[in-house]
């Protein structure tokens, strides 16, 4: 259930809300991220999304997010959210429930298929009666997709992070060090991409609230302990980092 950190939170919701779902093309506005998992406080933005029909165009939904940005900028609650805190933003994402999974090239991943689902679908809460729209994309997608496109998402999101992480020796290698970093953190991303699809399970990001995802969601409280300490590098323009990236194989090999 929605809990919302304050009443400015909800107050905002309820406008965007009373705004929006006016709007013919608009099938359901979403409270989504942090509010939609009662995980926010007063300093947190306010995410919500709108779904709309899939006969849409991208110009309405444009259209449709300029109109509702123009409506919240007059609206004093929303002014003196903003002040509330240098971070505090209202955000909306207009989509039509369209969700394509990729196929990456060299260099690709991580992606947000799963993350798109689960935000949107999974663990969104709607602002008053769901439509039918929204009832569907549940259906579709929850509890997971099927087992032929898993299968080869897990494949693909596997076997990119172990070849990034070949990189890193290579370029430790060559002490090219912000280099081989950048792709071990490229890697341990892809890593929990491929975790969360070994376990189908949708994903709420690959940068934030780790420890609820793994430890909680998950309950792979052993599996937590060893991933903060990989991004703890004491000397980065040293072998350390190759050692780091064997470890990350392992818990690939391990647990995807």
């Amino acid at each position: 259930m929605t809990r919302f950190p304050t009443a400015l939170h909800e107050e905002i919701a309820g406008l965007s809300r009373t705004f929006l779902a006016g709007h013919p093309s608009v099938d359901t506005v979403l409270v989504v991220n942090s509010c939609a998992r009662g995980r926010a406080i007063p300093e947190s933005d306010l995410d919500l999304a709108a779904l709309v029909t899939q006969a849409a165009s991208l110009d309405e939904m444009h259209s449709l997010e300029l109109a509702w940005r123009q409506h919240l900028d007059g609206q004093g609650a929303v002014q003196q959210f903003c002040r509330t805190s240098p971070f505090a933003q209202v955000h909306i994402d207009i989509f039509n429930g369209s969700f394509q999974p990729t196929v990456w090239d060299d260099g690709g991943g991580p992606d947000d298929f799963e993350l798109a689902i689960g935000n949107r679908v999974a663990y969104a809460e709607p602002l008053g009666k769901p439509g039918d729209h929204y009832v569907k994309l549940r259906r579709r997608w929850l509890p997971y997709y099927e087992d032929s496109l898993r299968e080869q998402r897990l494949e693909m999101v596997r076997s990119t992070c172990l070849f990034d992480l070949d990189h890193v020796p290579f370029l430790v290698g060559r002490s090219l060090h912000f280099a081989a970093f950048d792709w071990f953190y490229k890697a341990y991303r892809e890593f929990l991409q491929a975790l969360f699809i070994a376990r189908r399970r949708y994903p709420l990001s690959y940068a934030k609230w780790i420890r609820e995802q793994v430890h909680e969601r998950l309950n792979l409280p052993e599996l937590y302990k060893a991933l903060p300490p990989l991004l703890s590098v004491s000397r980065l323009e040293s072998t350390e980092l190759g050692d780091k990236a064997d470890t990350l194989r392992r818990l690939v090999l391990q647990w995807t």
